[in-house]
């Protein structure tokens, strides 16, 4: 197999355990490099396992029906793969203050549905970077934390 897509391999491993529902946070520690990037538009960059882990953690607390999946085949060049997903969840957790623009009270029962692009970088084996671009400006609004003028 070949260096792309091996590193397809690993992400397509890495987006169902650590996107899919159910999630499997043992999945951080397999395939997550020490001091992985994780960074989208919604939220503060996360950086390391360990706060990648309490990220996810919370997030699937507040929404625990979250689930993103892909939504066309992944690309792959050299160290870096690119994917398209879309997905979403209800929240009915606990509140949830995590996102930069607002905050949600407990069980607010609002739903998001949204899409992204994400790269990510694969070293040795191991996700050192996920970057994506997501349809933050959608989620936020249908969680009524921004209202379009």
């Amino acid at each position: 197999m070949s260096k792309e897509e091996d590193n397809k391999a690993i992400v397509g491993r890495w987006f169902d355990g650590f996107w899919g529902n159910p999630w499997n946070p043992e999945i951080i520690n397999e395939l997550a490099a020490a001091n992985m990037l994780l960074q989208y538009s919604l939220h503060e960059p996360r950086r390391g396992r360990d706060d990648i882990k309490a990220f996810m953690t919370d997030f699937r607390e507040a929404f625990p029906d979250l689930e993103f999946g892909g939504a066309a085949d992944l690309i792959a060049e050299g160290d870096y793969v690119v994917g398209r997903w879309e997905g979403g969840g209800t929240h009915t957790g606990p509140a949830f203050s995590d996102f930069l623009i607002g905050s949600l009270p407990a069980k607010s029962g609002r739903k998001m549905h949204f899409t992204g692009t994400t790269v990510l970088r694969v070293e040795n084996g191991k996700i050192v970077e996920e970057i994506g671009l997501d349809d933050g400006v959608t989620a936020l609004q249908q969680l009524e934390l921004i209202r379009a003028a």
